[in-house]
């Protein structure tokens, strides 16, 4: 598969990674899945993005995850198809989908800590995304 691996746009490079974090688990959760779509529907970054997209993007990052090296993989095509500019705009957007159901498991967290260092997002900038995403997800 690795050979015939399609190019991602930037739109498709976030969707990427948003999946990523909620299959990191195996356990792709409804609020994950919400959270993404609710994403791609309202953010600026997605204004011309088709959203039927979602599904050929996942697909692709399923299909990866059973790969040997899919996960390099993936990370290729993400930082690819990713203006550099965007990986702390990644970064958030992958902290959301995690925080998204109120908990954040050992797989997901893992992810996170993979995101940071192949997008080489500072740590203090990934402290700050980290806390905006908490404060962001808290219920009473």
């Amino acid at each position: 598969m690795t050979d015939t691996l399609p190019s991602l746009s930037p739109q498709d490079a976030l969707v990427a990674v948003m999946v990523a974090v909620s299959a990191s688990d195996e356990n792709i959760r409804t609020s994950e899945l919400v959270a993404i779509e609710q994403m791609v529907n309202h953010m600026p970054i997605f204004a011309t993005y088709d959203i039927d997209r979602i599904r050929t993007v996942a697909q692709t990052v399923y299909a990866l995850f059973e790969e040997e090296e899919g996960l390099e993989a993936l990370f290729g095509l993400v930082r690819d198809g990713l203006p550099q500019k965007l990986f702390e705009t990644a970064y958030a957007l992958a902290c959301d989908v995690a925080a998204a159901d109120g908990v954040l498991y050992q797989p997901e967290l893992r992810m996170l800590e993979e995101i940071r260092g192949e997008l080489a997002i500072d740590r203090l900038h990934a402290v700050a995304i980290e806390w905006g995403a908490r404060v962001r997800h808290l219920t009473l």
